[in-house]
């Protein structure tokens, strides 16, 4: 990281990506084109789990090369006094699995799920029953993990 000043811990990073609304996902397609996709992400300890259907673009690209880079951002504040925005970010570099394991599997989405939409909760067990065969869920394996605050100071 360039600024130093604005780099943060391991565990500011993994603050972070607890609270993103969203996590972008960036790899290379089979091809070399560089692709990014936009996840719902949840976190248990240093792995990040998405679901996602169980075949395109994304699931050959990353069965073919399983590297992935997750950004993830944080509280923005954009400045109406100067040309800038305040904000945090994460950088997580590691390795996507797909989970076959149904047990993981469930697990994952539960964690997902009780992230992004707690309200709907008791429908739970019912949407697994009838999707869970049709819908993938992958796991990211953290390998390195770098936060950053850029912070307004005013003199």
């Amino acid at each position: 990281m360039r600024r130093k000043d604005r780099e943060r811990d391991e565990q500011f990073a993994l603050g972070v990506a607890d609270k993103c609304e969203y996590a972008v996902m960036s790899m290379v397609l089979g091809d070399g084109t560089p692709y990014c996709i936009p996840l719902s992400v949840a976190r248990d300890g240093g792995c990040f789990y998405f679901h996602c259907a169980p075949e395109g673009q994304k699931t050959d690209a990353l069965r073919k090369n399983p590297r992935v880079c997750l950004s993830c951002v944080g509280d923005t504040q954009r400045m109406k006094d100067s040309f800038t925005t305040a904000y945090e970010s994460a950088v997580i570099f590691g390795r996507a699995e797909e989970v076959t394991d149904e047990t993981e599997k469930i697990h994952a989405l539960r964690l997902i799920c009780e992230r992004h939409t707690p309200e709907n909760m008791e429908n739970f067990d019912e949407a697994i029953g009838r999707s869970l065969k049709r819908t993938a869920v992958w796991r990211i394996s953290a390998e390195k993990i770098t936060g950053k605050a850029k912070e307004i100071r005013h003199e």
